[in-house]
């Protein structure tokens, strides 16, 4: 038997920063708080068969399309409502039993799955290799490092009992791996010869979060954690800088976020770190989401466990070394970025079905033929590497099934119908054009001519929707010279750039009085001489704020 020592739990998953929700919200939130779970509401069906051809007048029953259930909340009318309104409907998560975990389901799974994909590739073509260590870790190691326990206390979930019996040191359940990573580093490394180490590890932590919100904070969530050790301090700096680098490349090239990458400020800077880097993500309601950080560790960790190394003269010295994670975050932060009142709208590359086929058919004369049809344009497409689906069940209309799959994001869908066998042709709608706009038709089933325009129409949704984030972004974004442009800014809801080189004090000042904190200080910084907004004093940098989840 085991038991957990933990810090009572307040709130549910709900926003840190809402203050206040609709009573319409309230009455959801209250039901799912009674009943853990989030339940299926699929967006009523909103297809309108006007302006639309002929064929798909005939073979849509509009009648039996729409589904007897809450509609997605819009998200101009309550941005967290929203977000859990689509995490319920697209079947991404539900609340575990215990409050502020979350249950990942397959949908939502598979999208971390394409994380983990893409990253796993990079972690090892840059020297990683994966591993794992135990989720029990002692109290005594997170004392080790004063600013590493004064950093997580308030969130440690803590083992006192196990087999029945009081335990002799209480446990800590794994909040992050710094402490037993080193205790581990000693016995490993005793030489030069040994560095540098380089490992990652895809694991649980558990954080005892207060205010908590499904995927962008959880009391546990899911990451991957790399830990390093080099016998430089140039080495370990690079370690870093490289890691901020992929996660920038996958955040723009992948996830279709326009990322800004930067330093942390002391304040904001990993708890045992010397520097934090970060990429920062504005969300649609223009919050900044912390996406990834990579930690310059220095030799904190290490001269707190005595992590040693016999260097090339025969001296000892202790290793210098980096910590680095995306999480389950992210999941969260491509839902913020990219969806609509329709539901999720993925990136293509990131999507788990890239594209949808529906075959539709009146008469029971015309199903084999249209089955048939859809069957050989599937096999077409995944021959070519295209993630597709053939939703081919009758107990749902072609229209009920637009709009479920359009709620779930996938980013094309072809429909087949009986004139469309008979023209050797598809019908293609593009989830982030909707209605008419995005909807072509006769396109060829032809192989080569299929493949190709699918491909292609999935390149130009992956590149329109980072163009599209990135215009949303730097419209957001304003350039600010004294305090009170600053808290203008913020008083907005947007971000505030600006020149700073003031105190620590200051900052927290800011953070009191707006709400809104240094996102980082970008590595991208403009020419000229400068002067911090607080203080007159000439500044070398200027630095983003703005309120954050």
């Amino acid at each position: 038997m085991m038991s957990l020592r933990l810090t009572s739990f307040t709130h549910l998953f709900s926003s840190p920063s809402t203050a206040t929700i609709s009573r319409r919200s309230t009455a959801i939130l209250r039901r799912r708080r009674h009943c853990h779970q989030f339940r299926p509401r699929i967006l009523a069906a909103t297809f309108s068969v006007q302006g639309a051809a002929a064929e798909t007048r005939d073979r849509v029953d509009n009648s039996k399309n729409k589904v007897p259930d809450r509609i997605i909340t819009p998200r101009s009318q309550d941005f967290n409502a929203w977000y859990l309104d689509v995490i319920a409907s697209a079947e991404l998560a539900d609340y575990g039993p215990v409050r502020g975990t979350m249950v990942i389901r397959p949908y939502g799974y598979a999208i971390w799955e394409s994380i983990q994909e893409y990253l796993n590739v990079k972690l090892k073509e840059t020297g990683h290799s994966n591993m794992y260590f135990p989720q029990f870790i002692p109290y005594s190691f997170i004392e080790k490092e004063a600013s590493h326990v004064e950093g997580f206390s308030p969130e440690l979930a803590l083992v006192t009992i196990g087999g029945g019996k009081e335990l002799e040191e209480k446990l800590v359940v794994r909040p992050t791996s710094e402490t037993i990573v080193n205790h581990m580093f000693t016995q490993w490394i005793h030489s030069y010869r040994d560095l540098p180490l380089l490992i990652n590890q895809w694991a649980n932590v558990t954080r005892w979060e207060m205010r908590t919100k499904p995927f962008v904070r959880t009391l546990e969530f899911l990451w991957q954690e790399g830990h390093t050790a080099h016998g430089t301090p140039e080495e370990a700096e690079n370690e870093a800088i490289q890691m901020i680098d992929i996660y920038t490349r996958f955040a723009y090239e992948q996830a279709a976020i326009p990322v800004i990458a930067g330093r942390k400020s002391k304040v904001e800077t990993f708890a045992g770190a010397c520097k934090t880097y970060t990429i920062e993500a504005m969300m649609g309601d223009k919050k900044a989401l912390q996406a990834g950080t990579s930690h310059n560790l220095g030799q904190n960790f290490a001269r707190a466990f005595g992590t040693q190394f016999t260097d090339e003269n025969g001296q000892r010295e202790y290793v210098w070394q980096t910590s680095w994670a995306i999480s389950t975050r992210f999941v969260g932060g491509i839902i913020m970025t990219h969806g609509d009142d329709a539901g999720l709208m993925l990136p293509p590359k990131m999507a788990p079905i890239q594209v949808v086929i529906v075959p539709i058919w009146k008469k029971d004369d015309e199903k084999m033929a249209v089955l048939n049809a859809a069957s050989s344009v599937k096999e077409v497409l995944q021959s070519s590497g295209v993630r597709v689906k053939l939703d081919d069940s009758d107990q749902r209309t072609p229209g009920w099934k637009f709009n479920f799959w359009e709620m779930k994001g996938v980013p094309l869908r072809i429909e087949i119908g009986p004139r469309d066998v008979s023209n050797g042709s598809v019908v293609i709608s593009r989830r982030d054009i909707p209605g008419k706009p995005g909807k072509v038709f006769g396109i060829s089933m032809e192989p080569s001519i299929l493949q190709a325009y699918v491909k292609d129409k999935l390149d130009e949704i992956q590149s329109s929707l980072l163009e599209r984030a990135i215009a949303f972004r730097d419209s957001n974004i304003i350039d600010v010279s004294t305090y009170d442009d600053l808290k203008a800014a913020i008083s907005q809801g947007k971000w505030a750039r600006g020149p700073w080189s003031a105190s620590d004090e200051d900052e927290l000042k800011v953070k009191e009085e707006t709400g809104a904190t240094i996102r980082c200080f970008p590595f991208e910084q403009p020419e000229g001489n400068k002067r911090c907004l607080m203080t007159g004093d000439p500044a070398q940098e200027v630095a983003i704020f703005a309120k954050s989840y």
